[in-house]
């Protein structure tokens, strides 16, 4: 479901916790699908943005795959206009010139020398040209979403688009660091980026994977590549990059991990989601344990399971129901020898007269000690 965890990103962080972040995650397989997911997200937040929905005032794109305009093209698709875009979104672009390569050759060709990191081609896309400096990228990103316009405190939503690239100019600690620090920064509402775990090792995945408290896994779809190639089926690369599912694993503040589920459809630049109703029933057979016995009832089985009388529901047969209440109860043969008769009539006295709170006690035998209810470890020195 990605319009709960777009929901999670649009009410954004608690006073005294860290901004949520969502972890997009999809191997190489199935990259098209991934980034349209991670499109999805992108514009689904924004349009909430310009709304007046969420909890922050804009969003901050860090972009080290895709170009700029392909996040200003397909927000505008989705009904955001070039008002609400100037407005509520900036673009750190780490696309263009990642290294500061074509600003040198141009600084050559032309005899000029620009010191600065920053180079504004529009309003609100600004050129990042130092990838490898993350101090730099996360004081910039900052920078970026504190320009926001708004009363109160300001907050602001940022959006990685690359992870996997990141990780080709930092190390590993540093870029834990900047998504960290990130979270932690009261500026910052909420946060989603996107990774390909395939191209890492386990452990970089997952020291990734546990700074969110939400992850969506991009999965290509099970199409047999035998069949895949008969004649009016689509490839079974085409058939990955088309179709997927997204499966959404939420951490709840409880502790508790909820799983949702959606089938993926990427269509040229249109990205659609379709519920999968079927899904429940699929998980719940696949979490009830394998065993070699029937955990189900006949009907036989059910109706003597039916017919069986408790101990404690009135049979209602005509006859005087009889409940056990102690000694007094037994027949006379039975009776404990030690009670006298007097202590028997005064018994019956008893019950015949007022009710009063009493405590008879009897000995077990003559042999007990008079002093056997006081404490028996009074002797004991703890």
């Amino acid at each position: 479901m990605a319009e709960a965890a777009v929901r999670c990103l649009r009410d954004g962080r608690l006073e005294g916790e860290h901004a949520p972040a969502l972890a997009v995650e999809g191997s190489l397989q199935c990259c098209p699908l991934a980034e349209g997911a991670m499109l999805h997200v992108a514009a689904a937040l924004a349009s909430q943005i310009a709304a007046g929905k969420a909890q922050a005032r804009g969003l901050v794109i860090v972009a080290f795959d895709r170009s700029p305009e392909v996040y200003l093209n397909f927000m505008r698709r989705r009904g955001l206009d070039s008002n609400a875009l100037n407005r509520c979104v900036r673009i750190l672009d780490c696309y263009s010139d990642p290294l500061g390569w074509k600003q040198k050759i141009q600084s050559q060709r032309h005899q000029e020398n620009s010191g600065t990191q920053f180079s504004t081609s529009k309003e609100n896309i600004n050129v990042f040209r130092s990838v490898k400096d993350v101090n730099k990228l996360m004081c910039s990103s900052i920078e970026l979403g504190g320009g926001f316009r708004g009363e109160g405190k300001r907050y602001f939503s940022i959006a990685v688009d690359s992870i996997s690239s990141l990780l080709r100019y930092a190390s590993v600690p540093s870029v834990s660091g900047l998504l960290s620090n990130l979270r932690s920064n009261d500026q910052v509402s909420s946060i989603v980026w996107l990774i390909h775990p395939d191209l890492h090792e386990p452990k970089v995945s997952r020291a990734v994977e546990c700074l969110s408290t939400m992850v969506a896994c991009v999965e290509p779809s099970l199409v047999d590549p035998v069949h895949g190639e008969s004649p009016g089926n689509i490839s079974f690369l085409e058939q990955n990059y088309s179709k997927g599912k997204f499966v959404v694993r939420l951490k709840r503040r409880n502790g508790r991990v909820k799983h949702l589920y959606e089938d993926l459809q990427v269509d040229g630049n249109d990205v659609k989601f379709v519920s999968a109703p079927s899904v429940s029933t699929e998980v719940n057979q696949s979490l009830l344990p394998k065993v070699q016995f029937n955990l189900e009832l006949s009907e036989k089985e059910r109706s003597d399971r039916a017919n069986v009388v408790l101990p404690f529901e009135h049979q209602g047969k005509g006859e005087p129901i009889h409940i056990y209440d102690g000694r007094r109860s037994l027949p006379e043969a039975q009776r404990d020898p030690n009670l006298t008769p007097a202590l028997v009539n005064e018994i019956k006295a008893s019950k015949s007269g007022p009710a009063m709170g009493e405590i008879h006690y009897i000995r077990d035998s003559d042999d007990e000690q008079p002093d056997s209810d006081e404490d028996p470890d009074d002797d004991l020195d703890i």
